[in-house]
């Protein structure tokens, strides 16, 4: 296989089926090879399908179709609902940070396992 070329659906452990890269038009590149194995620089997120999220669906059920149910936001449930609940009008969110609805933080709190075992298939990892 030469240098450059583009790969999809890697699997990090033998036998255990695809992990990297298999979404539309994501692909990785092989950049270097050394015995039985390779070093490949994966896709950032900004590469591959590009107008997948430019298409008109039309109407809400085409959405459905596709196994998308509709989003409601957190602030307007009611307590019994969401921890964002309840208030009276339009009530802020009310806790000091955001939360899932079973109280966990959101947005913004890192949630990748710190001793993961592909951490020491990483070279570089992106900034921040």
């Amino acid at each position: 296989m030469p240098l450059g070329t583009a790969i999809h659906n890697i699997e990090i452990t033998l036998g255990k089926g695809g992990q990297l890269a298999r979404a539309a038009g994501a692909v990785a590149k092989l950049i270097a090879k050394e015995g039985k194995s390779a070093t490949l620089k994966l896709p950032s997120g900004g590469v591959g399908n590009v107008g997948v999220n430019q298409k008109n669906l039309g109407r809400a059920g085409s959405k459905r179709w596709l196994g998308k149910r509709p989003v409601v936001r957190g602030v307007v449930m009611n307590p019994v609902d969401h921890p964002h609940g309840g208030g009276e009008g339009r009530a802020p969110i009310g806790r000091k940070k955001p939360t899932t609805p079973w109280g966990y933080p959101a947005l913004g709190k890192r949630s990748r396992k710190r001793n993961k075992y592909s951490d020491n298939l990483i070279l570089r990892r992106r900034s921040k």
